[in-house]
Parts: structure tokens; sequence; C-alpha cells
């Protein structure tokens, strides 16, 4: 008789290979082929609304791995609280507006000067629509799940009116408004950035000290003494009409070499010795006392341009940290100077066109220069005339366009902005009713809005919603409610593009006439809205317009996002609503290489998730998105996935262990809970603690943690002790024997649990497992339409538990010894063992297992006795010695000769006969 052929070794088709990349687009295909994702939603309808707005990735090129990592925990997410018993109905959103579409039209042959901007938007948006299928495509191979057949995409025509009903909202409440203000302005785009749209790099800059003669001394200064300012940006030199000192400081006048020099007395010393000049002290003010004097531009004679005073102004924000004290004050240049500049009544000049050259205005000998070379033409000129004291280098941060990567500059332009100074108090009490899970995230933002200025809103670009503002004939804008209803209405009709396509009468409501222009002339604004105003107003262009509350419940995105959605997605809905636009607000880092290192095309350390993908799957994508610590920056590399794959195996093979053990298992075999053995019943009690740490976990959105959790439970629980030990009942008993099914029980719940708790993250291999999963008879037709498992109760839980896990640490010494006898080559198979054990006091209890010990430490025998000579051990005092007797060649287990019979053990005996 072959022996073998009687055991009951585990069978099932789940494949202990993944085959995932091969496996996981019939999947797809399945889903599709059944509207899965429509009957997720209908089967929870009646349910508890979890409403979650997803943040719109830009439409241009492939996914990336940092938008995988949100779309997965996105959608890890929507899952969790769908099995939980919400109705969550998920739209994916797209931003599809923009300079970087416009760029890549240009790039792609289409010349922009040879077509209208009706028709150059036309091309715009064919393009937008293609990037948006693509990266459709990317995310539904991911194992997504979403309405991709109804997404939302800025440029939808009801998208677009809804902005414009936000516009005309807050313009209407007075909260936009066109000014002439220095904003950030974009050289290489041409076109003013919002802060979101600035990144800072370091960069070398040229730093000059410049005397500036004093021409009108107030009868305060004698008249031939010399103001030093200080700048790292020489360009702006031209458009200054101000040196603005502090009221409170000290300055002094010094005799040198190069005249009377004024200056802050504290940087007396470190100034001379920069200068390489010596001097004593002749006088000294209070800059408050200064406030008035005037001096004369070192370019007065390059040009009418010129022929003004400098204005000695006072203000706050002069610091005594670095420079002269005496501040280079250029309007039309920045923020401080704008603002200062307004309180003295100064004009905001700004000689610099929109691709950063210099204009006549600036003088003959700089017009046409570029601010980076007008920088040493300035200062090589302010040498020739003796004003200059120094030039050095510095390396310093500097804003950026985050699209082009070029330095952008501060330039006075008239703009639209929104006013945030209005609603300031409103915003930042909404933010402290805001849950921010990433507790930082709270201080970010509160700053970030209690700082910031008015926001601009205007960009001078073709692709994106126009700014829907009509001129009358004073050039001054028409704000009336009717106007915007019209556009609003013309924009869900027919798209925004109809702004560019008719004429401005036709966009006016029939029969419309103002007193203002009684010529009937008119005049459209040709400015477009700023991106983030787009995906700023979506609360109102998607989740309102499809009927869902306000506020969401969450917003989740990238940290870059305080700055960004998070940030115009809040005063939007402040200034709409009154309230903010979510509940609760989450956000990931950043994804790195595996040594830390921003990932960079230029240093080729970039990781296509496409290809990993078609190397791993996406299982294993998903799974290391939900195994790190991703609140904060996270890496990946082949080392990082090699590892994530090892895990995924861990759990595969677990599953298919029990899968196999379950093959000749139905319902109907179930053992109740209250009569399982008390191993069982621990088992029980451990998978009920798996499941109440795995919601905690998902509840905290510690996904990693959840993951860990099932993982060290797989291997140190399950697999290491369990499993191990049942091997010799599930595949030695006879099949239908009492404690081989309340076994199979045990193994029914852990299976018919696990693959539910991995089903958000591994979705392919879930669905599979379910498909395998032949012990229920009702289950349902995917594993997404069921439920999360439910809690489970055990009488006398804390007893056994504490019992069992204290059991596990008598099982650890007692394999300690054994590994010890396995190394010294004594034995092979801790089967070949026999323990000699002496139990210590506090584990004398342990003595009522006695009949069940040798199966737990997977030996063929334990004896008990009362020998302390024994090595010690923390649990007990232990003796492994290898056993002598007949080894059954059906269990393998090792006997007495009297314990045998017809060559095999007693119990093999009675299973074979």
């Amino acid at each position: 008789m072959e022996y073998k052929d009687t055991l009951l070794m585990p069978k099932t088709a789940f494949e202990m290979k993944g085959k995932l990349p091969t496996k996981e687009p019939g999947y797809v295909e399945r889903w599709h082929q059944n509207d899965l994702y429509n009957k997720v939603l209908e089967k929870n309808k009646d349910l508890p609304a979890y409403t979650f707005h997803d943040g719109p990735p830009y439409a241009n090129g492939s996914m990336h791995i940092g938008h995988m990592l949100n779309k997965v925990i996105k959608d890890v997410i929507v899952r969790y609280k769908t099995m939980t018993g919400h109705y969550v109905p998920y739209i994916p959103g797209w931003d599809t507006h923009g300079l970087p579409i416009e760029n890549a039209i240009q790039k792609l042959g289409v010349n922009r000067k040879e077509l209208s901007t009706a028709d150059f938007r036309r091309k715009c948006h064919e393009y937008a629509l293609e990037q948006v299928a693509n990266q459709k495509e990317q995310l539904i191979r991911m194992g997504t799940f979403g309405d991709y057949d109804n997404p939302y995409l800025t440029l939808l025509p009801e998208f677009e009116a809804n902005q414009i009903d936000v516009f005309a909202k807050m313009a209407l409440d007075g909260l936009i408004y066109k000014g002439k203000k220095p904003v950030y302005w974009s050289y290489s785009s041409e076109s003013a950035l919002a802060e979101a749209e600035i990144e800072y790099h370091d960069v070398k800059s040229p730093t000059i000290f410049v005397a500036f003669d004093v021409l009108d001394t107030k009868g305060v200064l004698n008249g031939d003494e010399r103001f030093v300012i200080w700048t790292t940006t020489p360009w702006t030199i031209p458009a200054n009409n101000a040196i603005c000192l502090n009221a409170n400081y000290e300055y002094c006048v010094v005799e040198t070499e190069k005249g009377k020099l004024l200056f802050l007395e504290s940087l007396k010393d470190q100034l001379l010795e920069k200068f390489e000049l010596s001097g004593e002290v002749i006088a000294r003010y209070k800059g408050s006392e200064l406030e008035g004097i005037t001096c004369r531009h070192p370019f007065f004679d390059y040009g009418e341009y010129y022929h003004r005073d400098t204005l000695v102004i006072l203000g706050d924000h002069v610091t005594d940290e670095a420079g002269t004290g005496c501040v280079h004050t250029a309007p039309g240049h920045g923020v401080d100077d704008f603002n200062i500049g307004m309180k003295y009544g100064l004009e905001p000049l700004c000689p610099v066109d929109e691709q950063g050259n210099l204009m006549a205005e600036a003088g003959e000998f700089l017009a046409g220069q570029h601010v980076d070379t007008a920088n040493k033409t300035v200062a090589v000129t302010l040498d020739e005339l003796g004003a200059l004291l120094k030039m050095e280098w510095i390396k310093h941060s500097y804003p950026h366009d985050w699209r082009t990567k070029k330095p952008v500059i501060f330039r006075a332009t008239a703009q639209w902005f929104c006013s945030v100074d209005k609603i300031r108090e409103q915003i930042l009490n909404q933010i402290d009713q805001v849950k921010w899970v990433n507790q930082w995230g709270h201080v970010r933002i509160y700053n970030m809005i209690k700082d910031r200025g008015d926001w601009c809103i205007s960009r001078q670009r073709t692709w994106g919603v126009p700014i829907p503002i009509i001129y009358l004939e004073d050039g001054s804008p028409i704000v009336e409610k009717e106007v915007f209803d019209h556009i609003s209405k013309l924009f869900r009709e027919f798209g925004s593009n109809v702004w560019f396509e008719r004429d401005v009468l036709d966009l006016l409501p029939e029969g419309y006439t103002n007193e203002l222009s009684p010529n009937g002339i008119y005049k459209k604004e040709t400015d477009i809205m700023d991106v983030w105003f787009d995906s700023g107003s979506s609360h109102t262009g998607c989740m309102k317009e499809r009927g869902f509350e306000y506020p969401v419940d969450l917003y989740f995105e990238g940290s870059d996002q305080y700055r960004g959605w998070f940030n115009s997605s809040l005063i939007i809905g402040v200034a709409c609503y009154g309230l903010a636009p979510y509940k609760t607000v989450l956000s990931h880092g950043f994804v790195l290489d595996g040594k830390g290192n921003k990932m960079s095309k230029s240093l080729g350390n970039t990781v296509d998730p496409l290809k990993l993908v078609k190397q791993y799957g996406a299982d294993i994508v998903r799974l290391w998105a939900t195994s790190c610590a991703y609140q904060s920056d996270v890496r990946i590399s082949d080392d990082i996935m090699k590892q994530v794959a090892e895990s995924y195996r861990k759990i595969r093979n677990t599953m298919r262990f029990v899968l196999g053990n379950l093959n000749d298992f139905s319902e109907t075999d179930l053992v109740s809970v209250e009569s399982l053995s008390d191993v069982d019943k621990y088992m029980m009690i451990k998978l009920d603690k798996v499941i109440e740490d795995y919601h905690n976990a998902y509840e905290n959105f510690d996904f990693a943690e959840s993951t860990q959790t099932i993982i060290n439970y797989f291997s140190n629980v399950l697999s290491a002790f369990y499993m191990d030990f049942t091997k010799d009942i599930l595949y030695i008993e006879a099949a239908n024997s009492p404690r081989r099914r309340e076994v199979q029980t045990v193994l029914y719940h852990h299976a018919k649990a696990f693959m539910k708790l991995l089903s958000p993250v591994l979705v392919f291999t879930s669905e599979e497992l379910h498909d395998h999963f032949h012990c229920d008879n009702e289950k349902e037709e995917s594993i997404f339409l069921e439920d999360l498992p439910a809690r489970i109760t055990v009488e006398d839980k804390e007893t056994i538990e504490t019992y069992f896990d204290r059991f596990l640490e008598l099982r650890k010494d007692v394999l300690k010894s054994i590994e010890t006898l396995r190394n010294e080559k004594v034995i092979g198979s801790s089967l070949e063992a026999k323990v000699k054990l002496c139990l210590k006091e506090e584990y004398q209890d342990m003595s009522a297992l006695e009949k069940d010990l040798a199966r737990y430490f997977i030996v063929s025998k334990v004896e008990l006795v009362s020998d302390t000579s024994l090595e010690e051990f923390d649990t007990s005092y232990i003796l492994v010695e290898k056993m002598d007797g007949h080894k059954c060649p059906r269990c393998w287990n090792y006997f007495e000769a009297e314990e045998m019979e017809d060559g095999v053990c007693h119990r093999c005996h009675e299973v074979v006969k």
C-alpha cells in the first residue's frame, strides 16, 4: 500500500505563482463586462453616504509613480468604506486646462500663429481628451474602481458654467477686483503665476551696493551725503523711486575716501571692511528723522525717465540682519515695495515686458536687454558713474516657475485678484473646524492663509476658462448678475469656446444696454482664469453639480496641495458657501528613489509604474503603496519592490495552504465556535483581534499598520504555530473526524475573513481567492459585493487568550532546545525528538495540555517531569533527546513497538482500515 495515497493533502486550483501580469487584465475585463462598479453602488444605495472628492491630476503624459501612490490609496479608502456599509460613489477627475497643454500642442507641430484662438483651443481640447483617455486606461489597469464612464473634467461645459457661477458670486460679493500690483511673473511662460505655481531653487545672484546722492536735505543733512542701498536684483534699479529706512534704527554718516556714506550704524564695521574703506562716524540719526529727504537717481543723465526724485521713506519690513538698513525700493517689482509705495503715493514703475526684457522707459542703454543681461549692464554702468561701492555673488533661494523651472520676476501689471483679506478670518476659523489627519497640515495651511496676499487669478494664456468680464465704453467692467447668468448659460450649452467664437455683443443678454456705453461699444476680457481656480471650484463643478452634499467627507492629495488644491478649494468654498469644502484632509508625501533622492529624468532615477505592473503586477504595486508610511516621503527601488514581492508571496502561499485544506469542506461541516477546542478558540480570538486592529488602522488611514498586522499574523501565528502543528490533523486524520472538522472550521473563518480584509489592497488576488473559495454556496458574484468580516465572539476570551499567549512562550523555549539538537546534527526532523519538560511554578497550569503537547511542539513524545537539573529556560527546564523507536511510515511520528500495528501507528491503522 502507498501510504501517501491515504493522506488528505491540500488540493486547490489557486496557483502558487501569482502570474499577476498575465491574470490581472482578465479581471479588469470581467469587472467591466459585469459593470461591477455600478453593482457595488446599487447594493449600497440606501446606506449612509461617504463622499470622497478626487483631486484632479493634470491631463498630460502618462501617470507617474506619485500619481499611482495617490490613486491606489484613494481606491483603498473607497473600497474599505464601501465594504463597511457606506454608499461611496467615486468620480475621478482631470485638470485639463493650462500652459503645458498649449506647449504640447505646439511641440506636435501646430503653428499657433496660423490658427484663430478658437481653433487653437479646439486643438487643445482634443489633445486633453486624448490624455485623459490614456491616463484613464492606466488607472483602470491598476485595479482602481470609479465612474470612469462619467469623470469630471475641467473642460466640460457644465463644469465651466459652474465655474462662471462661482466667479460671479465672488465678484458680486466684492471679492473679485482688478488692480495693478506686482505679481509673480514667469517670462518663460509669459504669464502671471499664483503662489501655488512657485517653487524655490538655489541660484547664484549678483548683489550690489549703490550710493545715492542726496538732493533735498529737508534741513536735516548737509547735502553732500550718500545713502547706501543693497539689492540682489540690479536690473530693478531703473525702477527705483524710494529708499526705505526703519524709523526706530540708528543710522550714521561715515566720512570715507568715497564720500560721506549713510547706512545702519550696527553694520558700520562690516560694511567698511566690505567696501575696503576706512572712516569715522561724523553724525548719527534715527531713521524717523530722515523721512522725506530726496536723493538723485544714479541714472539721472540717462534719459527723461530718470528725471525724478528718489524719496526716503519708512517701513517696518526693513531689518538689520543683512544689507545696509537702507532698502532699495521699486514698487513695480516687489510686494513690500508696492505696499509701502502705496502708503507714500509712489507710482509702481515697471519698465519690463512680458518676455522679461527691459523697455525703452528703462533708458536706451538698457532697452531690449533681458533682465539677466541687464544685471551686468546696470552694475557696469553704476561702476562707471562712481555709484557702485561693491559687487559680489551670493547663493540664495529664489522663486521659479514650477512648470518651466525658470526663474520668475516680480512685475506690476493689471491683473484680476481674489480678495483674501476680506474673508481671511472666516477662512482661518474654518481651518480650525476641519480634521487635519496630518496634524502639521493644520499649521501649514493656517500660516499660509494668515500670511498670504490677495490671489492673482488672471493668466495671459489661451487654453483655459475665460474671465467672464465685458468692459463698458469707458473701460469699467460689467459686474451684473444678469450678464454673468447669461454667460454661464452660454457656457453650459456651448462650452467656453463660445467666448472666443462670438462677437462681444453676442455674449450679452438679448436687448442689453448700458448708459455708460452710449455707442454700444463693449470689449471682452482676453485673460483666462488661473487653473487653480478651475480645480478649486470643483466642489461646485463636480460634487454639487452631481447632487452631493457640501462639504464632502474627505480630500486627499500630496503634501504640495496645502498651497495648491486644498488652498484654492478652501478660499473659493468659504467665499461661496461660508464653509470649508471638506470635513477631513489627508495628504501623502513624495516618492523618492531608493537612496532618498528626488526623482528626475536628468538623473535617470525615475520609476515607471507601468513597467512595474508588467514586471510584478498591479497588486504588488498596490501592496507597496500601502506598506509604506505614505504620509511622509516614501522610497521605491528594485530592492524595495523585491521585498514587497516577497511579502506578497508569503500572503499568497498562506492563503493557498488555507484554501487547499478546505477542498473537502463546506458550510454544512462547520463546527460552532462554542464547540471548538481551546486552541481553536484561541485562533478565533486572534483573528478577531486582527479584524479589530485592521479597522482601527483603516479608520486612521494607517494602511501600512494594517498590512503589517496581517503579514505578522500570517508569519508568527497562523503559519508558524497553527498551520504548522495542524498539518498532523489535516493530513493524517480521517476526512470526517471531529478534530479535523474543527481545524477546518478555523481555516474556513480565516479564509473568508482574510480574502475580504485583503481586498481593498490586493484587488485581483482577493477576487481570485474568492473564485476558488468553494465552501460557501451563497457567496456573492464578486468579493467586492461582500461586506467586511464581522467581529467574532468567544466566551472566556481573556482567559483563553492569556493562557495560550503564555503557552507560546513555553513553546518558544522548547523549540530553541529542539533547534540546538538539529544544529548539532543529532536529529533531522523535529519528529525524531522527545522532550522532557519540567514546568516552572508559574507555568504549572500548562500540564493540562499534556496529551496535546507533542503535537503542539511537533515532536514524537513529551514527558512531564520534576527535574530542575535540566537546562533552564524562562518558562521551564528542558531536555531534548533523540527518540528511539519506530517511525510510522504514514504520519512520520516515532512510537514504541507496542504502539505500532501492522507497520503503522494505532491512529493511522484506524484511519487506513
